[in-house]
């Protein structure tokens, strides 16, 4: 089974890397196409059956038809697609058009996956666009969503009733899955029971989407009922503004960077992980916060909402409300060890090799 992955975003993070490596040794080939307008931000070395390829500007990204002519233009001209089964897209309006497109020269069936830019930018504000993003779902062999947050707003929202019968039929949810490391370096103890004292955190680019000011007027408030609260945040400073909010909350401290053992150790020194991010296409550092034990308070519709039942391994919250937030703490709180040993348990539906495998099943389908 040949399989041609179209993926824009292949060479941000090192995601799918590991999705494509275990998809190789359950003896699936594959090419991965990456159209980019920068090779340059690459943070990953890609390996043999990944191609890179610079063929748009960065100005393209703001013309939807100039990007995807570029991008369909040059896989045309150098890549040669006889002989492949399935193409997949990592994303519906991007990387899926180029497949439906690819389909209807070749002939060759494709599957996609709808992401946070799909549904909060595309669908939400591109009007124009919403209809090409519907055949592209109608025409797809297979449609994958990571939550059922965003399987429900598509559906709900954008997909017309007489279509929705027929695309729902062929959707299937499928989370990210984990770096290897995180399953791997799964502690054995349980946490034990909280009380007053509270270590929360957050790991990732600190900037406006990820809402960690919010998350300080939720800390302000547990403070004001007389809980200990110390707040880690982990990452890149990229909103500047966020520094003078340390600098005036003395139980806020910040660490600029972490490898990712440095991480689960810091990880293990806090209880609860809070990240009520504006919009998350999944949210992966939730699933790594998780496989250390810390239970996590997330964003109520989004990415990781739906993953696991509510109070299951932590709480859905609006990005609106730190009362929203505080609330959700206490309650962790009040039901911390057993919790955090369901985190521990949890997690590991976030293996690549259980998705993969779901993914083969799907391909295999298709083929016969």
């Amino acid at each position: 089974m040949k399989i041609v992955h179209i993926n824009t975003n292949y060479v941000k993070n090192t995601l799918h890397q590991s999705m494509m490596d275990v998809m190789l040794g359950m003896g699936i080939e594959s090419k991965v196409i990456c159209p980019t307008c920068d090779f340059k931000t690459s943070v990953v070395k890609p390996k043999d059956y990944v191609e890179i390829c610079e063929c748009f500007s960065k100005m393209d990204r703001v013309w939807y038809g100039n990007k995807q002519r570029k991008i369909l233009s040059h896989i045309i001209s150098n890549y040669d697609l006889s002989g492949y089964d399935i193409c997949h897209a990592y994303t519906l309006f991007t990387d899926g058009n180029v497949a439906y497109n690819l389909k209807k020269k070749y002939g060759i069936p494709y599957v996609v996956a709808v992401r946070n830019t799909d549904v909060n930018t595309f669908f939400k504000y591109m009007i124009h666009l919403r209809k090409r993003g519907i055949e592209i779902l109608k025409n797809a062999s297979a449609v994958f969503f990571l939550s059922k947050a965003y399987e429900k707003i598509v559906f709900e929202k954008y997909i017309p009733e007489k279509y929705a019968k027929e695309i729902k039929a062929k959707s299937y949810i499928m989370p990210n899955g984990l770096d290897p490391f995180w399953l791997a370096n799964v502690p054995e103890y349980t946490k034990k029971a909280l009380d007053k004292e509270i270590r929360i955190c957050y790991a990732g680019r600190i900037e406006k989407n990820k809402n960690c000011n919010l998350t300080v007027e939720a800390c302000k408030k547990l403070i004001n009922e007389g809980y200990d609260i110390k707040y880690t945040v982990i990452g890149k400073m990229v909103d500047e503004s966020f520094k003078s909010v340390i600098e005036e909350n003395e139980f806020i401290t910040h660490i600029p960077f972490l490898q990712k053992e440095e991480l689960a150790a810091e990880f293990r020194k806090n209880d609860i992980f809070v990240m009520p991010s504006f919009t998350e296409t999944f949210g992966m550092v939730y699933a790594e916060a998780m496989s250390q034990g810390l239970p996590v308070v997330y964003t109520k519709g989004e990415g990781f909402d739906g993953q696991f039942a509510e109070g299951e391994v932590g709480y859905a919250v609006s990005s609106y409300d730190a009362y929203d937030v505080a609330n959700a703490i206490e309650r962790i709180v009040t039901e911390y060890d057993l919790m955090s040993q369901r985190c521990i348990n949890s997690v590991k539906r976030f293996n690549w090799e259980t998705i993969s495998l779901k993914y083969k099943k799907i391909y295999e389908n298709i083929c016969c």
